[in-house]
């Protein structure tokens, strides 16, 4: 409900200290389900507006005129190399009445690899933007002129709006609170303003990090309800996609930037623990990664997924965080020399014993979704019981998710054309989902389905992600072959 009570109530338990029980939580996890409505005509707020963004450290061009703001790009994961996503502000000052005026925050997101780019649409790049008729790299709307064809670029459509016909404009609801507790105690001459949100520092972080100091992508609808100390949240995926190890790696930097440490439990082979340990503790520097791609598991014959070009920049992001000051830490959990209920039950023990060890923490565990069940059985194997199953009855608080997605591709590993069973046939494969969106969220439904899941986390469209030694040896993505010079081969699509 959008109310000036509702401002003020917000505004009140923050001052206190009482809006969560978690401390910073609420600024970074909870997505508010009100506006915030400043008791002030909006010339006099918008100096403190322009101020939070100076003193965060977000340069902007700014129109003077129309109380509109623009911030500059600023890449995902405190500048990781290979991030690929980049995001600005665009802050937009909307009168409610003579005495009352509230701010649209909309999130601008651009990728280098046009992972989110809808078809026929150009995302903008520039910083001028010129109206075409055909043509060009700009998009033109027939019929304004520059002047119009820039308030239409500038004028957000609903919750989830569309800037310069890309589709990548959201509007954040998180921001505006964020800037809301930063100007309302000024502009009520408080002496108890909030203070900045601080979180957990590695051991070889650089320097102190900020709530400001990280952009970890649109915030993720639903995660806030998850996230607890000693909670574990299982999510069963479909491996070969772009999209998961992003949610991951977006779900544990705003979960760190809130100030809840987490770890990230991943299906890879146990054997790989102490490379990815050292990877943690790097530079990121070439010979890290090439530490890291050397194990023999980056280049298996029947890469399933998990090998990923997504998987390996997903650590690279995860270790920039924790580079740069968050309390972030990675275990994996897979025995792949078992088979069967074996293996279940040796997955079980390692995540078990790094959730018991850990109770502050929150875990975050992705497998496949076989894994993450907790209801006993199979079609082929009434008695199987999955990894998700023993640790809901071994540990206290799990929440087992499984993947939605929107219809897109993926990297799969199955049973050859031929049918030849002891042969896998790994390539590009269409994957046919339902389109809820392009927001990335969790949903949980108050139960459990047929297959022990309590809910959802959905990404969006996907995309298949190709193994990360497709490009040689060296950090994924630089095409360089710095190690072991391989011929660039295009992505292989999987024989019908």
């Amino acid at each position: 409900m959008r109310s000036v009570v509702y401002a003020a109530v917000m505004l009140a338990g923050l001052m206190t200290g009482c809006a969560t029980t978690q401390g910073s939580t609420f600024n970074d996890l909870f997505i508010p389900d009100g506006e915030a409505i400043y008791e002030r005509p909006l010339e006099e707020l918008w100096p403190e507006v322009r101020t939070f963004f100076t003193e965060n450290n977000l340069p902007f061009r700014e129109d003077r005129g129309s109380l509109v703001l623009e911030t500059e790009w600023r890449q995902e994961f405190g500048g990781s190399r290979v991030a690929g996503f980049f995001h600005r502000y665009m802050v937009l000052g909307k009168r409610e009445s003579p005495t009352q005026s509230k701010l649209w925050i909309i999130r601008i997101t651009k990728s280098v690899n046009n992972a989110l780019r809808a078809p026929g649409s150009e995302l903008d790049w520039g910083v001028s933007r010129v109206s075409q008729g055909g043509g060009g790299d700009d998009v033109g709307v027939a019929g304004l002129s520059v002047e119009d064809f820039g308030a239409y670029q500038g004028a957000p459509v609903g919750e989830n709006s569309f800037i310069a016909g890309s589709g990548q404009g959201s509007r954040d609801l998180v921001m505006e609170w964020r800037v809301f507790r930063f100007v309302s105690p000024k502009l009520m001459k408080e002496e108890n303003a909030p203070q900045p949100v601080k979180v957990a520092m590695a051991l070889n972080a650089k320097a102190p990090a900020g709530v400001m100091d990280f952009e970890c992508g649109l915030p993720i609808l639903g995660l806030g309800k998850q996230v607890k100390p000693g909670a574990v949240l299982l999510l069963g995926e479909m491996h070969g996609t772009q999209e998961v190890p992003r949610f991951m790696a977006q779900a544990a930097c705003q979960t760190a930037v809130a100030g809840t440490p987490v770890t990230v439990g991943l299906e890879l082979p146990l054997e790989n623990q102490t490379r990815i340990d050292a990877f943690l503790d790097s530079a990121g520097e070439e010979h890290d990664w090439l530490k890291l791609m050397e194990a023999p598991f980056w280049r298996s014959p029947y890469p399933d997924g998990r090998s990923s070009e997504a998987v390996a920049n997903m650590l690279e992001q995860l270790r920039e965080l924790r580079f740069r000051g968050l309390d972030v830490d990675i275990f994996v959990f897979d025995h792949p020399k078992a088979q069967g209920q074996a293996r279940e039950d040796a997955m079980h023990a390692t995540v078990r014993h790094q959730v018991e060890s850990s109770p502050k923490r929150f875990h975050v565990i992705l497998s496949g979704n076989i894994h993450s069940r907790t209801k006993k059985g199979l079609p082929w194997n009434k008695d199987f019981k999955p990894m998700g199953l023993l640790l809901k009855d071994s540990l206290g608080s799990v929440v087992s998710l499984d993947m939605a997605y929107n219809s897109g591709s993926a990297w799969i590993c199955a049973v050859d054309s031929q049918g030849v069973k002891d042969s896998l046939d790994c390539g590009v494969r269409e994957a046919k989902g339902r389109d809820n969106g392009d927001r990335f969220f969790l949903h949980t439904w108050g139960g459990t389905n047929g297959d022990g899941y309590h809910g959802v986390f959905y990404v969006g469209p996907v995309t298949a992600s190709v193994p990360a030694v497709q490009k040689g040896l060296g950090r994924p993505g630089a095409n360089d072959n710095s190690a072991a010079p391989v011929e660039a081969q295009p992505a292989e699509v999987a024989t019908p």
